[in-house]
C-alpha cells in the first residue's frame, strides 16, 4: 500500500510545483496590481521588492523556468519575511500567524533542490 502514488510522483510534483508557483504569483499581483486583493500596509520599496520577487518568482517556478534559481530566491524572500513580520513577535509560527511563510519556504527550498522536473520549461525529471 505504500508505494501507491510511487508510479505519479513526477506528476505530482509538477502540480505541486505548478500549483505553489500560481499561488505565489497571485501575492505578487496583489502587491503590485491589487489584483485579487489589495495588498497589505508595508513600506513601498519593500512593497515592490516583495511583489516583483513573487510575482515573477512565482511565474518561473510555475512554468518550470529557471526553477532552482527562482525557487531559492522566493525561499530566502520568505526566510526574510518570516524573522522581519512574524518571527520578531513570538518565536513559533502557530502564534505569530508565520506558518504560510514558512511553508513558502520550506517548499520553495525543496523545489530549488530538486529542479523543474516534469512539465517544466527546464524539462528534466532530475536535473531541472
Amino acid at each position: 500500500m505504500a508505494g501507491f502514488m510511487k508510479k505519479y510522483e513526477a506528476e505530482t510534483y509538477a502540480a505541486m510545483r505548478i500549483v505553489v508557483g500560481l499561488m505565489f504569483l497571485l501575492h505578487g499581483s496583489q502587491k503590485l496590481l491589487g489584483f485579487p486583493m489589495e495588498a497589505p500596509p508595508m513600506p513601498t520599496a519593500l512593497l515592490y521588492l516583495a511583489g516583483t520577487i513573487e510575482l515573477v518568482g512565482g511565474a518561473f517556478v510555475a512554468a518550470g523556468f529557471m526553477t532552482r534559481w527562482a525557487a531559492f530566491l522566493c525561499s530566502g524572500l520568505m526566510a526574510g519575511a518570516y524573522w522581519m513580520v512574524h518571527g520578531l513577535n513570538h518565536l513559533i509560527p502557530m502564534l505569530n500567524n508565520g506558518e504560510p511563510a514558512v511553508i513558502y519556504c520550506f517548499v520553495f527550498l525543496f523545489i530549488a533542490a530538486r529542479g523543474g522536473g516534469k512539465w517544466s520549461v527546464d524539462g528534466s525529471a532530475a536535473t531541472g
